[in-house]
């Protein structure tokens, strides 16, 4: 035979590829054992349902094999350089590289390991990149500046011109998934050679700043890359964040204490199992030349007790149980064909096939049966061992992502069935708190070092698991010297499954008594700041409560005894649910206010008139916009009004002559400052089910949510100079107070589009036209107009005016009060941010359109 030519054992997973006559009723894997051997025998509970993974795993029957001797496709992909790079503040070597000279100083290794850069430089015609953390989240950013095109920043110290260029999402399953890619894309012809690299020096930028000293590392490279954005949208939700779930140990402190719960575990005796399952890696990472800083092994005792130098986290983590990301790191790995590679002498005992890949996209947290597990995970790393055609028995290495021991412990034991204290280790580099956590490029360096010791130990396998977000999304490769033909995997038999398992119910403003499922208590430098529980109600609906800014005692009893299971009391406020362990608690917290009006208001200026009520919204200093402490303001107006029997009708205007209300207080948005909306909406109004009916006087412009509390009245008078515009499109945002949906009702559906879509404005006699306006009057008589109007509803039977208010709202009430799912989408895109930035510097805001 040629010398592309090897004898292999071959998965078959679909019967198109083997004639009836090769079929086989006995497996027969790499070591002669059933891809499916290794299943747990018992099946994982998922809180009220039952995880049965093997029955979820391909059943036995749909895999067939036969052994025969057959062709190496020289567009077999193949990984032939692998490059790890570590600086160590105050080492002798050490230069304050910026992230891309650590990715582009891997990359050259990677290079070399092949065979050089003088003569590989002309054939690397692809590079892909994983995103560092401080461009994955707006929130992230240092100060020393950034490149505007981080592959071809690293392809331009190399000296290389590559012909494709793709800039990663965030997570920590990149490094993996981008493998998987370009081996299908190596595979097919669309590139003959791929570098991937990627980097982080997170602890460098923060030296700086403690030293005072500076930096910079901004640079604009030109030429084209595809750039997938920051890979926020399906990680962050509104909801989790209001509720305390922010960074990643509160939503994994939520997870682990879940599993401890499933496994009727005390914290004490849990805690010594993550540290038994965490204290081998800390060996691991003591041998590790690439760690991020000198690693001495530690026992169990010492991961897990509490001290000055290992402060809690996030319940039930102290720190040295939590990934390290204040590293200056980098890895790259250089992939081509069998047949460039033989085209160029590569050796070919530096090749490492990818014999097996899968990635899967878990439920949100709220929607998983037990966030205490992750299946998702599981069914990935046993679809890529079946298409290897081996088994747990057969691997040799194994790197299982380790950001939290849950990561590892939920998919290595509860879903593999293996140990902690496996004789093979379940990392090759040490892991994330011990090794490093070089942000999403992690798992580029468990792939290298795989690559090394699969080298070392010719023709045996090894495992990668490569996780991402709040144990949301997970990429597996199966590697080995041993050579085997790429088969494309899309993981979509996978997907189809995990999106079908049902999601318990939810409720969204909880009130009452509940049960808690999981919790964690956060810390702030070491002393708790706030508690987070996962709870069910009487009807079995979940939901998220935290407690109140202040709420020491509640705090303390979370921490004096387990609190797993025990009834807590809730209540839903503007700002998020909030809970104690005794509903006198919450009324401690939240007494009842008095509904009624006060002499004097800060944002607003209200007169009553006999039965009218007057408000006038006074920020005239930002043409009446609004921020959270002004909805406020106006919503217990609006509760007073409503609760009052002797005022029947009201006006809003706006105090001054220029502006009715310029919608959201843009400036106040991009300060930082906490933002909220009242249940009740905008202004107080723009969710609010009203009983008695409300005149606009709009005297001039009414901007964004001005034309949202406009369009929430029931009547509106507008002056000649008004104008009427959701012009949230221009500052990155979306009219979701309501505008969206209420504008299509009040005049022709496509004219609505047209203006929603650009956020052109709506001058008032063609709003008159349209049927959005009432009635206009000449400049500076809005108000005298909604006067006219009030009294004659005043003229009238209140009891009547209020019977046909209550019936007109049973047949329009419903949309607007319910926030859309998609807003989830725009507050994880660049544009959202950019907008009120852009604003509040007084300059034109750059759209991503990611």
């Amino acid at each position: 035979m040629g010398s592309d030519f090897h004898n292999i054992v071959v998965p078959i997973v679909d019967a198109r590829f083997v004639g009836s006559d090769e079929l086989s009723s006995t497996p027969h894997g790499a070591c002669g054992a059933h891809p499916d051997s290794s299943v747990p025998t018992n099946p994982s509970p998922i809180g009220s349902a039952i995880i049965d993974y093997e029955r979820l795993a391909f059943a036995p029957s749909t895999i067939r094999w036969k052994t025969h001797t057959m062709s190496l496709s020289p567009s077999t992909p193949v990984i032939v350089g692998i490059g790890q790079f570590n600086e160590r503040i105050g080492s002798s070597s050490y230069r304050a590289l910026s992230a891309v000279d650590i990715a582009a100083e891997s990359a050259t290794r990677a290079i070399g390991d092949a065979l050089s850069l003088d003569r590989l430089r002309d054939h690397i015609d692809a590079i892909a990149t994983t995103r560092t953390f401080d461009d994955s989240n707006p929130l992230r950013a240092q100060p020393f500046g950034r490149s505007n095109n981080f592959p071809r920043s690293v392809a331009r110290r190399l000296g290389i011109a590559p012909r494709i260029a793709v800039w990663e999402k965030g997570g920590g399953d990149s490094p993996q998934k981008l493998v998987s890619e370009f081996c299908l894309r190596l595979a097919t012809g669309e590139c003959r050679m791929a570098l991937i690299a990627g980097a982080e020096n997170i602890s460098t930028a923060r030296w700086l700043k403690a030293e005072g000293k500076t930096a910079d590392w901004s640079e604009e490279v030109d030429g084209s890359v595809d750039n997938r954005g920051m890979g926020l949208h399906g990680l962050v939700y509104r909801y989790n964040t209001n509720h305390g779930l922010v960074g990643t140990p509160p939503a994994y402190g939520l997870c682990e204490t879940a599993r401890r719960a499933a496994l009727k575990q005390t914290p004490a005796e849990y805690s010594m199992e993550m540290g038994r399952l965490f204290a081998p890696f800390t060996s691991v990472a003591a041998a590790n030349p690439y760690a991020s800083s000198a690693v001495s092994p530690s026992t169990a005792e010492e991961l897990v007790t509490v001290g000055e130098r290992n402060r809690m986290i996030a319940s039930p983590y102290p720190q040295r149980l939590v990934a390290r990301d204040q590293v200056n790191q980098g890895a790259a790995l250089l992939l081509t064909t069998v047949g460039v590679a033989r085209e160029l002498g590569i050796d070919e005992r530096k090749w490492v096939f990818l014999v097996g890949h899968a990635a899967t996209v878990e439920r949100e947290v709220m929607e998983r049966q037990d966030p205490g597990q992750y299946p998702a995970a599981v069914l990935a790393c046993r679809d890529a061992m079946q298409q290897a055609g081996v088994t747990t028995d057969d691997l040799a290495f194994f790197d299982f992502y380790s950001c939290y021991p849950i990561a590892v412990s939920s998919v290595a034991i509860d879903g593999l069935g293996l140990k902690a204290d496996d004789p093979r280790g379940l990392t090759v580099t040490g892991g994330l708190p011990y090794f490093g956590g070089p942000g999403n490029n992690y798992s580029m360096h468990a792939i290298a070092t795989m690559v090394e010791r699969l080298r070392e130990r010719r023709d045996t396998y090894g495992l990668v698991g490569a996780n991402g977000g709040y144990l949301s999304k997970y990429a597996v490769g199966i590697y080995s010297t041993r050579p085997a033909p790429f088969v494309p995997s899309d993981s979509a038999h996978l997907q189809a499954t995990i999106d079908s398992w049902p999601a318990p119910p939810r409720v969204t403003r909880p009130e009452g008594p509940a049960t808690i499922e999981t919790f964690t208590v956060v810390y702030a430098k070491g002393v708790p700041d706030y508690a987070v529980v996962m709870c069910r109600n009487a009807d079995g609906a979940r939901f998220l409560a935290k407690t109140e800014a202040g709420d020491t005692s509640t705090i303390d009893a979370m921490l004096s005894s387990d609190p797993l299971g025990r009834t807590v009391h809730v209540r839903a406020t503007d700002h998020g649910n909030r809970f104690a362990f005794a509903e006198s608690r919450l009324n401690e917290l939240f007494p009842r206010r008095a509904v009624a009006l006060r002499a004097t208001y800060e944002f607003a200026k209200v007169e009553r008139r006999d039965h009218l009520l007057i408000v006038s919204i006074d920020r005239q200093e930002v043409r009446n916009a609004l921020h959270p402490p002004a909805n406020e303001e106006l919503a217990g107006i609006w509760d007073a009004f409503e609760a009052d029997p002797d005022l029947w009708v009201a006006i809003l205007t706006g105090a001054g002559s220029d502006a009715f209300s310029a919608g959201n207080d843009l400036k106040y948005t991009a300060s930082g400052k906490p933002m909220w909306i009242p249940h009740s909406g905008f202004g107080g109004l723009t969710a609010r089910i009203r009983t008695k009916p409300v005149i606009a006087a709009v005297n001039g412009h009414a901007m964004g949510g001005g034309t949202e509390m406009a369009l929430a009245c029931d009547i509106v008078v507008a002056d000649e100079r008004a104008s009427f515009a959701l012009s949230e499109v221009k500052v990155g945002v979306v009219a979701a107070c309501g505008g969206i949906v209420r504008l299509p009702r009040e005049i022709p559906r496509k004219i609505a589009l047209e203006h929603i879509l650009t956020g052109r404005a709506i001058h008032a006699r063609r709003a008159a036209e349209l049927g959005l306006v009432n009635r206009v009057t000449s400049a500076g008589e809005a108000l005298a107009g909604a006067l006219d109007i009030a009294q004659e509803i005043l003229s009238v039977s209140p009891t009547s005016v209020r019977v046909s208010m209550k019936i007109v709202n049973d047949m329009d009430a419903g949309d607007c009060t319910t926030p859309s799912p998609h807003l989830d989408e725009l507050y994880t895109s660049e544009d959202y941010r950019e907008g009120p930035q852009a604003f509040k510097e007084k300059r034109k805001p750059v759209w991503k359109n990611r």
